[in-house]
């Protein structure tokens, strides 16, 4: 824990952290050591491991979350979560929350409230959003996991800009709540930002158990054999414009992937064209209508928040009953249609983003124009939100590096509800180094 606040305070030019409470980290990692000493008990998972809560999502105690918003003051509450007690059965300890744009509404983390959130592996460059400021906090090495959310890529597309691993479960995997809730209908998804596959896949299978109240562990039929079928999303190009190394990165990996005895399927990205259109609509709408149910709680004062999220709020205002059942409508037919893409192929294999990461202040929020926004952001991660809309679990990491030395991201996506495919594909590709991390961890001995 001393050598993490050490790193965050060496770093805080970066903007990751947005909130930093050291006294609380230190009074939780002297009471773990207390209680590791008079415990019998094995070791947790993740025993005294320092950790970050994201600005946005699920509350953690006292941590006083504000959604990157002036909006609201940090003041401290008790409230928890069941992300946040999961993060606690597996021995990680919180000390300060990490940038987010203001309601997570942009592909890059500044919010007017500040601070605006820098890429380790190149300053002068966003590090994502929303979950940027957990990106940047694992990429530097002042934690090595974070927690993160994802509605529309938002811990996809951080991990991807910073060479790290971002992997959105299925819809309901992750228990949200009680407070917190399914705010945004079902598209967001609770998790962490991590250095690896393997730390995922251990996190992953600790988040995913039952929690109190209306939830329950579903069962999935379908098996896999051992010689899968790849998918390989190709021509993307046509369809929006993609760096030449980013497509290479998808064939080779497609390459080691055929090499390990499963079987490649051509897939042309015109074939994803509608779903991917559909899936960004029903974001927009449902993102929009989410701010429109804030602005009747007490309180809030939305002429405190951004441009762009005032235009957000007016849309979502204008959206009749009608338009959001058939919103609703289009969610469940796009998911139809994507799981229909699964009864030729096991998984599908694609760019995570269009291009390096942006620069900083490439998605301005200073601005009313909403439709504009978004597009930007979906030319940026043209397929994220498929995942979100549809409930598929999806993941990314690094494959390879650039001609500048950045990350080489390639995205991950099977049939909803088998989180664990995606991640033995992922680790199947992890163990072929491709990537190397520019930082040490806190604290860890190399």
């Amino acid at each position: 824990m001393h050598a993490s606040l050490d790193r965050a305070t060496e770093y805080s030019g970066l903007g990751a952290i947005a909130y930093l409470d050291s006294e609380y980290g230190l009074e939780q990692a002297e009471a773990y050591d207390n209680k590791s000493k008079n415990c019998s008990g094995g070791q947790q998972l993740f025993g005294g491991v320092p950790t970050l809560a994201k600005d946005l999502g699920g509350p953690f105690p006292c941590l006083p979350v504000v959604a990157g918003s002036r909006m609201y003051e940090r003041g401290k509450s008790g409230q928890d979560s069941y992300v946040s007690s999961r993060f606690s059965d597996v021995g990680l300890l919180p000390f300060g929350l990490t940038t987010t744009p203001e309601f997570g509404l942009s592909l890059s983390s500044e919010p007017a409230i500040g601070p605006a959130c820098k890429n380790p592996l190149a300053e002068h460059l966003g590090a994502g959003g929303s979950s940027g400021g957990a990106a940047s906090a694992v990429a530097s090495g002042i934690v090595s996991i974070a927690h993160a959310t994802d509605a529309g890529g938002s811990i996809r597309v951080p991990a991807a800009c910073c060479g790290l691993v971002g992997f959105k479960p299925s819809r309901g995997a992750i228990p949200s709540g009680p407070g917190f809730g399914n705010y945004l209908g079902g598209i967001a998804s609770e998790f962490a930002i991590c250095r690896s596959v393997r730390d995922a896949e251990a996190l992953f299978g600790i988040m995913t158990t039952p929690a109190p109240g209306p939830s329950a562990p579903v069962a999935f039929a379908k098996t896999f054999p051992q010689k899968l079928r790849i998918g390989v999303v190709e021509d993307t190009g046509l369809l929006f414009p993609t760096a030449v190394e980013r497509a290479e990165a998808v064939l080779e990996a497609s390459r080691v992937l055929e090499a390990q005895g499963h079987v490649l399927h051509p897939v042309q990205a015109a074939d994803l064209a509608t779903i991917a259109q559909g899936c960004g609509d029903v974001f927009e709408g449902i993102v929009s209508i989410n701010l429109a149910a804030l602005a009747h709680e007490p309180g809030n004062d939305f002429s405190l928040s951004e441009k762009i999220t005032q235009a957000a709020l007016s849309t979502g205002k204008e959206i009749s009953g009608v338009q959001l059942w058939q919103l609703m409508q289009s969610m469940v037919q796009l998911s139809h249609d994507f799981a229909r893409l699964f009864d030729e192929v096991d998984c599908l294999l694609m760019p995570m983003l269009s291009s390096q990461p942006v620069r900083l202040g490439a998605f301005p929020t200073d601005h009313s124009d909403c439709g504009l926004h978004f597009k930007r952001m979906a030319g940026f991660a043209p397929l994220a939100s498929i995942a979100n809309i549809t409930g598929c679990p999806a993941l990314t990491l690094p494959f390879g590096e650039d001609g500048d030395g950045l990350p080489l991201p390639v995205q991950l996506m099977v049939p909803m509800g088998h989180d664990r495919l995606t991640l033995k594909l992922a680790k199947s590709l992890e163990m072929q180094e491709r990537w190397q991390q520019r930082f040490s961890v806190a604290g860890m001995v190399q």
